[in-house]
């Protein structure tokens, strides 16, 4: 693993060659262009029934990976606006936009969040939406250290040390370490299927 600069870190992931780390408000991300997920299912040996999630800085970047009706955006939007950027993952309806890797099997929904930490949405706002899941091996506990993710994942490119600021248990949100709430839609309402730091 190698530790590089932010413009640096950037420019790697947008090229889709490669699979970057930073930390958020949950658990850090292990993240890589929408297009080159397969990356992400290989390296965490994760099997592809188990989707990712879209992670972006700003929910109109990605809007136009989810599709519903009128009345259902009305839904979705009211609760981005209350949670987000926080630690709440919405499982919606995917539109065409979203590329197949990034959910494999089941091919009609995608996760999307918003992170509440800084570090993150900086980097968010220059690589566009990034495919993302927890830094770990398949079926292990989440790494939340760097030092962990260094020696766990040699392959990865990660933001200096002096900048891998993790949240503390004094966030207002009380999320540092726990990874998000995640919440489906369906034609009867939300399903909570991990209930995080989130209270739907």
């Amino acid at each position: 693993m190698a530790q590089v600069s932010i413009p640096a870190l950037v420019a790697g992931v947008r090229s889709g060659e490669w699979l970057i780390s930073f930390p958020t408000d949950t658990v850090p991300a292990l993240a890589t262009r929408p297009d080159r997920a397969e990356l992400i299912f290989a390296a965490k040996q994760r099997q592809p029934d188990k989707p990712l999630i879209l992670m972006a800085a700003a929910p109109g970047a990605l809007w136009p990976y989810v599709q519903g009706s009128t009345a259902e955006w009305q839904i979705w939007q009211s609760v981005a606006e209350r949670y987000w950027p926080g630690a709440l993952t919405l499982v919606l309806p995917a539109s065409d936009r979203l590329p197949a890797v990034m959910n494999p099997i089941e091919g009609k929904t995608i996760g999307v969040r918003i992170p509440d930490w800084g570090l993150a949405l900086t980097i968010l706002q220059q690589t566009g939406p990034l495919a993302t899941t927890s830094v770990n091996r398949s079926g292990q506990p989440p790494l939340t250290a760097l030092n962990e993710i260094e020696q766990q994942f040699p392959q990865i490119f990660t933001p200096p040390a002096e900048q891998w600021k993790l949240p503390t248990a004094e966030r207002r949100d009380m999320s540092a370490g726990f990874p998000s709430t995640v919440a489906k839609w369906t034609p009867t309402g939300w399903q909570i299927l991990r209930q995080g730091a989130v209270q739907l």
